[in-house]
């Protein structure tokens, strides 16, 4: 059959397929000059509009069978890209075209179909590591819409080769965890305000780091001028230890210096301010709470005040107790741990042992300041002659 020139029904249905496009595409993928052609030829049109908007004719793109025009358009088999824009952080590519086909019949292109449409990539980020990080400012409102972009976003980074997904989903979008985890996505960690679920692409065991896996805690030793020892007794604690006089203890805060916080407790729980001076020593245990493990670092302190008060929230009771009467409670020498602990204070106070001190460094690695705790064997340090 021979290409004619299409009369104007069939102009009429080139419209309707250039407005839809140019719908779906978005305004920075169709120009209006892409448009400007409406009017001549079909074979000028769809040219012209091909250009415009990325796409490919099928062989036989326009026959006039009197007033019933048909128009087949398929896209590139290739799984082309609309949008050509370097994938990095603030500019990524938001729409991505693979194999979808658009077709117009009917009188005087009265009725379409549309047998699958442009799907855009969630927004994302790279990681240092061949991975994505979604971007949980910017996802879809609609659920359904979040499942087809994440099925089509997971499918689009399988072809770039990516690996792991991190996947932030603000606690007010709570209704797309289940849409996540029917995907294939799972559970990494939550917090107050987010959860966190992640998906590994590549076939093998999954390599991304798991969720933290310690606690940290802290205790303060703090013992005055007259050998005293800031004590307190706990509003709850396990039955076993009823009665005991205790360090102040407790955990330290998200992004918060192990010495900060030795300092940070002891205030909260007996308003006494402190000085650091060393730690002295560190315990690691494990299936402490929710079958995590804990470490627990005590930490010499030099009291600055003196007056107690309370926090009626946790303390029970707090005062100043003499060093030898806190040793001798039976509770401390019937434990081994809580003995050698005190045995460790006792000798850092006699000058016969030394903790170690805070030193602020920067590691190449990652470029930021770090607390590095470490002896330094110094015979000119009045408080740890080494002898």
């Amino acid at each position: 059959m021979a290409y004619v020139a299409c009369p104007f029904p069939c102009l009429v249905g080139i419209l309707v397929v250039s407005l839809m496009e140019l719908k779906l595409f978005g305004s920075k993928s169709v120009s209006a000059s892409g448009l400007g052609h409406i009017g001549r030829t079909c074979s000028s049109s769809f040219t012209s509009f091909r250009h415009a908007a990325g796409v490919r004719f099928s062989p036989q793109f326009c026959s006039c069978r009197g007033t019933s025009p048909r128009v087949s358009i398929s896209s590139v088999s290739d799984n082309t890209y609309l949008l050509k824009r370097a994938i990095a952080s603030g500019d990524q590519e938001s729409v991505v075209e693979e194999d979808y086909v658009y077709r117009i019949t009917g009188t005087n292109g009265a009725s379409s179909s549309m047998f699958s449409r442009n799907m855009r990539v969630l927004d994302f980020f790279d990681d240092q590591y061949e991975g994505v990080v979604v971007d949980p400012e910017r996802l879809p409102a609609n659920p359904n819409a979040f499942a087809s972009m994440l099925r089509f976003s997971i499918n689009h980074w399988r072809r770039m080769q990516k690996k792991g997904v991190w996947l932030k989903l603000p606690v007010e979008r709570a209704e797309l965890v289940p849409v996540a985890i029917k995907e294939g996505f799972q559970y990494h960690h939550a917090e107050r305000g987010y959860v966190m679920l992640t998906y590994w692409i590549p076939d093998g065991p999954c390599m991304l780091p798991g969720n933290a896996t310690h606690q940290i805690g802290v205790g303060g030793f703090v013992i005055n001028d007259n050998n005293e020892v800031l004590v307190v007794q706990e509003r709850y604690c396990n039955p076993s230890t009823a009665g005991l006089w205790k360090l102040p203890t407790g955990f330290i805060l998200e992004s918060e210096e192990i010495f900060k916080g030795a300092v940070r407790e002891v205030k909260e729980e007996t308003g006494i301010d402190s000085e650091f001076v060393e730690v002295v020593a560190f315990r690691h245990a494990h299936n402490v709470a929710f079958e995590k493990s804990d470490l627990f670092f005590v930490c010499i302190l030099k009291p600055l005040s003196s007056q107690i008060k309370v926090d009626d929230l946790e303390i029970q009771a707090a005062k100043w107790m003499p060093l030898m009467e806190f040793v001798e409670q039976p509770l401390i020498q019937g434990d081994c741990m809580f003995k050698k602990i005190i045995d460790i204070c006792i000798a850092r106070l006699g000058n016969r042992y030394c903790g170690l001190h805070p030193h602020q460094v920067v590691s190449a690695f990652d470029g930021q300041i770090s607390s590095l705790y470490y002896n330094v064997h110094d015979t000119q340090d009045v408080n740890c002659t080494g002898n």
